[in-house]
């Protein structure tokens, strides 16, 4: 994808093509691995509960049962 430039500290700067192909944004926590003599760099992804939103498909539920799972937790 292209050539990089390790700066003072060991500081590189990955390039904006392969940060957008990534969804890498400040403050995104990457893994870094060393793989036979390579640097391997993996994006860490965080789910959320709006990530797994619908993915179960919907279960319709009254307001009555609702109110009494929440009330035996109590």
């Amino acid at each position: 994808m292209g050539k990089i430039t390790v700066e003072k500290r060991g500081r590189i700067v990955i390039p904006a093509e392969v940060r957008r192909a990534l969804g890498i944004k400040e403050g995104s926590e990457l893994l870094v691995e060393v793989e036979r003599g390579r640097i391997v760099l993996t994006p860490v992804r965080r789910i959320t509960a709006r990530d797994l939103f619908g993915i179960a498909g919907e279960e319709k539920v009254s307001l009555e049962e609702v109110e009494n799972a929440l009330s035996d937790e109590a």
